[in-house]
């Protein structure tokens, strides 16, 4: 059998069990993170939460298949493991990647609304006081 296509079928099977690993981890993990995010929208949280997994599927696994092409025909085992350490690594880079800036991004909306949640009074002004004179 052609190394290069047991290559191609390991590359593809580990690439696509770790995206569905990180997607179900993010996903699980993630619900309390953005139910905390909407201000405690459970179903907001949920479709959002939904939305995410499909695009970070999306973008992976399309990722993981435009990556599968070799430049080099592969002719023993150390070529196997060659390619596949590399081609891996890339795609444990990019999962990485895509799973800092979902973390990133999601903070910066929540502590936009931290920020917006602080500035509001928590109970409302009953009086005004005039400004002191020369001021």
């Amino acid at each position: 059998m052609d190394l290069t296509v047991v290559a191609y079928v390991i590359y593809l099977l580990v690439s696509i069990a770790l995206t569905v690993w990180v997607a179900r981890t993010l996903s699980h993990n993630g619900r309390i993170f953005l139910a905390d995010v909407l201000h405690g929208n459970e179903k907001l949280a949920e479709a959002v939460n939904h939305l995410l997994v499909v695009g970070f599927y999306l973008i992976n696994l399309g990722f993981v298949a435009l990556y599968l092409n070799g430049d080099d025909d592969i002719e023993n085992a150390r070529g196997v493991f060659e390619a596949l350490s590399t081609k891996l690594g890339v795609v444990l880079l990019v999962l990485g990647v895509m799973h800092l800036g979902n973390v990133y991004v999601l903070n910066r909306i929540r502590r936009r609304g931290v920020m917006e949640r602080e500035q509001l009074p928590p109970v409302g002004p009953t009086d005004w006081v005039a400004p002191a004179a020369g001021v």
